[in-house]
């Protein structure tokens, strides 16, 4: 062979190595997110899904990748995202919250989903049972039966004299409906009269706390959803102006200024979402993966909004309190 020839072959054998390479390289696995709210109210929570993804040897940007999706408290804009999300052909959706998960759940039936929700999903139509979920869909129940009562209690310990609640809904959310119900049950167990307001923006919030204000309430159950979550500012600044005692499901309204919070972890929830979320895409297949059942609550109270609301907190209350913002 000629050596002008050989260094031509040498050449173009070289050159192609690194194309062989990386075609023998296994394509990175994308995870599809979607998202209810917007990207700055679920930053603390994504960061604690991208921990969990790393612990389990999974980290954004070097070998898998996730494509978000928010609705931006546009329920109706749901349906269109999780159809997206699946022409991408990603490897799992992760879906949090009741609107987001029947999204995802209409949107396929074979693409894996791992859920976060705050009602029963046997009942919610996502899996067949919490120990064999039985479809394309596991993840965490993060409710209990008794949560609306337990809100109300802390309620009547820190207001006594409380007899007329208010409890503030998403009629957007599938499950306003099974939250109004339990928490007049609960109510009536312990002779008090509820008074539903809904409201699923900003506007409408406002004319809400008109509502509840002229109603004359003594005090608040702000309903579990992900739109009040991404307005927990303007809720607690409200509550505070018209000074309602508001109960509400989550730590980061305390945070803000609510005055008092009781429900589960998000972090632990996004936390979970991770760890499921690894496990499937190392293969582990949703029907053999439990839905985990949230057992731990959290009471969070911030004493300067009971001070400017004049509330004096019972020590037992205090002391009972997982946390107590001074």
């Amino acid at each position: 062979m000629k050596r002008r020839g050989f260094i031509a072959l040498l050449g173009g054998t070289a050159t192609s190595w690194p194309l062989a390479a990386r075609a023998q390289q296994p394509a990175m696995p994308v995870i599809g997110f979607l998202l209810p709210d917007t990207p700055d109210s679920s930053a603390p929570r994504i960061a604690e899904f991208r921990k969990s993804l790393s612990e389990s040897g999974y980290v954004e940007g070097q070998n898998a990748s996730i494509e978000y999706r928010w609705a931006e408290g546009r329920y109706d804009r749901l349906p269109a995202m999780a159809m997206e999300l699946v022409g991408h052909q990603v490897a799992a959706i992760v879906a949090n919250t009741i609107p987001v998960a029947l999204a995802a759940k209409a949107a396929t039936a074979t693409i894996p989903i791992v859920f976060s929700v705050a009602d029963d999903p046997v009942k919610l139509g996502l899996v067949a049972s919490l120990a064999r979920p039985g479809s394309n869909a596991t993840g965490v129940n993060n409710s209990v039966a008794e949560l609306g009562a337990k809100q109300l209690g802390l309620l009547r310990e820190l207001v006594p004299t409380a007899a007329h609640i208010a409890l503030l809904v998403n009629p957007a959310n599938a499950n306003f409906e099974t939250l109004v119900k339990d928490v007049i049950s609960a109510a009536s167990a312990m002779g008090m009269q509820i008074d539903t307001v809904r409201a699923s923006d900003s506007h409408e919030i406002e004319v809400a706390f008109a509502t509840l204000v002229r109603g004359r309430a003594d005090a608040l159950l702000v309903g579990a959803d992900p739109f009040f979550t991404s307005r927990r500012v303007q809720l607690a600044i409200l509550a505070t102006h018209h000074a309602i005692p508001t109960v509400y499901n989550l730590r980061e309204f305390a945070e803000v200024g609510g005055l008092m919070s009781y429900g589960s972890s998000l972090r632990e929830q996004f936390r979970l979402l991770g760890v499921y979320a690894s496990q499937i895409l190392k293969g582990a297949k949703p029907p053999d993966l439990p839905v985990v059942q949230l057992n731990k609550f959290e009471l969070v109270i911030n004493l300067p909004t009971a001070r400017v609301l004049g509330l004096e907190v019972p020590p037992t209350l205090l002391a009972v309190a997982d946390e107590v913002i001074e």
